[in-house]
């Protein structure tokens, strides 16, 4: 039988789900961390540096949650300031320049909504990042972790193959935030959840994302999504790595093109239905 959205939504938040820094520890060798936006501060909530891939160098760019409450307080729950993108655009611009493929890994439940980072230009660094990931002459994958939160995730989130674990979660806000503008109550987020459309199938019928990454019972539990995870990125990056550049950019266009004109057609006919 399968999962509810909620049930999935409460997956993507287990307080033992692995963390993009296990993933990174876990998938990639030598990673050497990287920090600053050559601006203003270091954001924890976003990691991001050098490792290599079966052999290959890339970049790494993740937002990080945390595991304990000291550290999940430090990494401010996976919430970026402006400050974070653009460190996150930097680590972008550098990869373009030497040529290396670039990784991003999603999992945040949304940008910092505070006033500082409203102050600092929140809503531009993320907008300016959607511009030029779109033309980035280098290979972009991206994996959605756990929580896939509005442009908070997008910010980082436009790539040439996206990739969502089966109990991860991708929304435009959190349930409980849909639940509050909705129905003018968080506690319905879990009715809310239902009609988000946030799961990973989901997603993949809407063209969303571009492949489901089987993790069993769930990444708490089992190793099982790791190798999985491990075995998708090899086999893209591979492939990717093979294609020119102008090629490469080229799809990257045209696939958020023909999404939009997708997801445009989706809300009209449930519009008439």
């Amino acid at each position: 039988m399968s999962n509810t959205a909620w049930q999935h939504v409460l997956l993507a938040r287990h307080p033992k789900r692995p963390t993009s820094r296990v993933l990174i520890e876990t998938l990639f060798d030598d990673f050497i961390e990287l920090h600053g936006d050559r601006a203003f501060s270091d954001d924890k909530s976003i990691i991001g540096g050098l490792a290599t891939l079966n052999g290959v160098t890339v970049t790494i760019i993740a937002e990080e949650k945390g595991t304990s409450t000291q550290d999940k307080i430090a990494h401010n729950f996976g919430m970026p300031h402006p400050e974070g993108y653009r460190k996150a655009l930097r680590l972008m611009k550098q990869a373009e320049k030497f040529k290396r493929p670039i990784v991003t890994i999603i999992d945040t439940p949304g940008a910092y909504p505070g006033l500082g980072a409203e102050e600092r230009g929140q809503a531009q660094a993320i907008a300016f990042n959607l511009q030029e990931m779109m033309g980035l002459k280098v290979p972009v994958l991206v994996i959605v972790l756990s929580e896939g939160g509005s442009g908070g995730a997008l910010a980082i989130g436009v790539g040439d193959h996206v990739m969502m674990f089966e109990h991860a979660i991708y929304s435009i806000l959190s349930p409980e935030g849909f639940a509050s503008i909705l129905f003018k109550d968080a506690k319905q987020a879990e009715h809310a959840a239902s009609l988000m459309k946030l799961t990973a199938t989901d997603l993949y019928n809407f063209k969303i994302i571009d492949e489901i990454i089987p993790e069993g019972p769930g990444l708490h539990e089992s190793k099982e999504g790791l190798f999985n995870l491990k075995s998708a990125l090899s086999r893209n990056l591979t492939q990717l790595l093979t294609e020119k550049i102008g090629i490469i950019t080229q799809k990257r266009y045209q696939k958020y093109r023909q999404m939009g004109v997708f997801l445009e057609g989706a809300n009209v006919e449930h519009t008439q239905d």
